[in-house]
């Protein structure tokens, strides 16, 4: 495509710039990103300061592909997300499985209908999602354009469906790759691209999971490879576009297991907070047995700019207000949401206690419900003194920075616990998972359909689990402070710092390493690790089924002696800092009461721990 660019004011920017625009708007295929760089490099050369800013910033480096692919806002240039970023991509990962094919013998592998292919090896087969975000629809296709014209099978989703459905299909189609092109809950600015292996590529317990290393270096060196778009290949057409039996089988996967009989007597409320997971999330729901079931119009459909949230996340506050004003109107029994890709997926409970009557439940107690629910269904109640796991017993397991309290519910049913790093890339793939959660509202209730977090699997374990409370005479409250009796107290919270500059976070996290606080709370730190160096953790009696080591990775871990443990890390997806605070308040035994004081008490120590705990943090981060 021809420049249109003529020379631009000495001084105005520098000639790196000057250079890579040049090149870029020849060879960028979207027209509306050359427009836009256009604009930008004319206005640069008027003596704008913010638009020759904002040009050396799209210009400075290249969108890095790693363990969550690419992710980033949207835009001109090689620094965003854009056509030309999302074909390199895509060129890059067909380069990489026509490779990893090649280097051994491989079965003929099967028909996307289930019967085995016959002849010789059948060429690469990636399954390609979107959601409804800006451009989703076009990163697909040239996906699809680029897989197709290198000798790939490339199946399309029909639809702007749940990231869930695309993981889901990669391991039923039998799929050497998956891509998903979503940002999941990130601003509306923002798109991404995330990578799944499966098929014949990844055949152990990761297999139709996120990447993790070295799949990512050894992906992104293929991208890095090529030079110019106008080098890649894309086809017109001949990739096969699905229909519905995947959505449907999705479907029938999730509801195959006895649903409880008094999910039809809930109230529920849900909204897909501008998503693509609502029409799903209600088939689900409904499936299980909901028949009073009413969703947040204002939020029902899919719409990119995301309008009624600030920030289309759950877990931000404000994000689930029209949730609950629907509920408080409605007096519903239980608000569940999904975020825009359906994914993850938050809770609420009626509480008086509670400003508006309504509490979002935490990742950690969600995760803690459903741990209880996973490990029951194995091994039926806890037991006192239940014996240590066996070697190849079912696995409980969350991400380091999430609740302790997963561990403590293996413990008592004679499971294995694994803590991971951060992200489901690592939980989904731990051998012999039964159940996995990050406190940041991700839960893999069922591995065996999906190996990531789902939040419309999480959503129909939450209606029968709180069927199940109400039929024992309880609720989902009552639930957690039955097993803070038996477990003690689990209480967490977290600090997160957004900045601008992300040099900041490199500093803080240099200044944490050498110079750690030494109270927390007031209670004295006991052990301090440079996950750098990655983390051992032993099992001195024999009860979560073997010491192991978790991998390196860019954080700071802190103890006390009196049952706290502080995790400060950079977000992996986000310009933040974030501490993941967790404290445990031992109870005893206590009277069984629906919601006990000596629970309500020990809930208002965690509290004010908590809260002292995050003071400190904030002060030793210092932004």
């Amino acid at each position: 495509m021809a420049s249109g660019l003529g020379p631009v004011d000495d001084g105005a920017l520098p000639d790196w710039v000057v250079s890579r625009v040049r090149a870029w708007v020849r060879d960028d295929p979207d027209e509306a990103t050359v427009a836009e760089v256009t604009a930008l490099f004319h206005a640069a050369e008027q003596g704008d300061p913010a638009a020759a800013a904002e040009l050396t910033d799209r210009f400075s480096g290249t969108l890095q592909f790693g363990t969550a692919g690419l992710r980033g806002p949207i835009g001109g240039g090689s620094n965003r997300m854009n056509r030309a970023v999302v074909i390199r991509a895509a060129a890059g990962l067909t380069t990489y499985l026509l490779e990893a094919l090649a280097d051994g013998e491989h079965d003929g592998g099967h028909e996307p209908d289930g019967e085995p292919t016959s002849g010789a090896t059948r060429p690469p087969r990636v399954v390609i999602g979107y959601d409804a975000r800006h451009y989703s629809r076009v990163f697909a296709r040239d996906t699809a354009a680029v897989v197709t014209a290198a000798g790939g099978e490339a199946l399309l989703l029909r639809q702007e469906w749940p990231t869930p459905v695309l993981a889901f299909a990669v391991r039923h189609l039998d799929a050497d790759a998956g891509v998903m092109v979503t940002a999941s809950h990130n601003p509306a600015a923002d798109n991404g691209y995330k990578v799944y292996l499966g098929g014949r590529v990844v055949t152990d317990s990761g297999q139709g999971a996120q990447i993790v290393p070295p799949y990512d270096a050894a992906i992104a060196a293929h991208i890095a490879a090529i030079k110019q778009i106008a080098d890649v290949p894309r086809a017109e057409n001949g990739w096969t576009v699905l229909g519905d039996d995947v959505h449907r089988a999705y479907l029938d996967a999730l509801t195959a297991r006895p649903a409880h009989p008094g999910v039809g007597s809930l109230r529920v409320v849900t909204t897909a907070m501008h998503g693509v997971g609502g029409p799903t999330l209600t088939s689900a729901l409904v499936a299980a047995g909901v028949t009073d079931l009413h969703t947040v119009g204002a939020q029902a459909d899919p719409d990119p700019t995301f309008p009624t949230v600030a920030f289309p996340n759950p877990e931000e506050a404000g994000a689930m207000d029209l949730a609950f004003a629907l509920a408080r109107d409605l007096d519903a029994d239980v608000v569940i949401a999904v975020d825009p890709d359906a994914d993850r997926c938050a809770v609420a409970v009626p509480d008086p206690a509670a400003e508006g009557g309504w509490r979002r439940l935490t990742g950690d107690e969600t995760g803690a419900l459903l741990g209880e629910a996973a490990a029951g269904a194995l091994t039926g109640p806890a037991l006192p003194d239940a014996p240590p796991p066996a070697a190849d017993s079912p696995v409980l397991a969350c991400s380091i920075v999430s609740s302790r309290h997963l561990e403590a519910i293996a413990r008592a049913h004679g499971l294995r616990h694994r803590a991971t790093l951060t992200g489901f890339k690592w939980i989904s793939r731990v051998p012999d998972l039964a159940f996995g959660y990050e406190e940041a509202l991700g839960y893999c209730v069922a591995p065996d359909v999906v190996r990531d977090k789902d939040g419309v699997s999480a959503a129909v374990a939450v209606v029968n689990l709180l069927a199940q409370a109400k039929a024992d005479g309880t609720d989902l409250r009552g639930v957690l402070d039955a097993l803070a009796r038996r477990d003690g107290l689990f209480a967490s919270a977290p600090v997160t710092v957004r900045v601008e500059d992300l040099a900041l976070i490199a500093e803080t996290m240099t200044r944490l390493r050498t110079a750690p606080p030494a109270t927390l709370g007031g209670s004295a730190v006991t052990r301090v690790v440079d996950l750098a160096d990655g983390l051992d953790v032993p099992d001195p009696d024999g009860r979560t089924g073997g010491a192991y080591r978790v991998p390196p990775t860019d954080g700071v871990w802190l103890e006390t002696g009196d049952g706290v443990r502080v995790v400060v890390r950079p977000s992996g997806t986000e310009p933040k800092l974030k501490a993941y605070l967790d404290v445990h308040v031992p109870i005893g035994d206590a009277p069984t009461l629906a919601h006990g004081d000596v629970v309500t008490s020990a809930r208002s120590l965690a509290a004010r721990r908590l809260a002292a705990i995050g003071a400190d943090v904030r002060a030793a981060v210092g932004l």
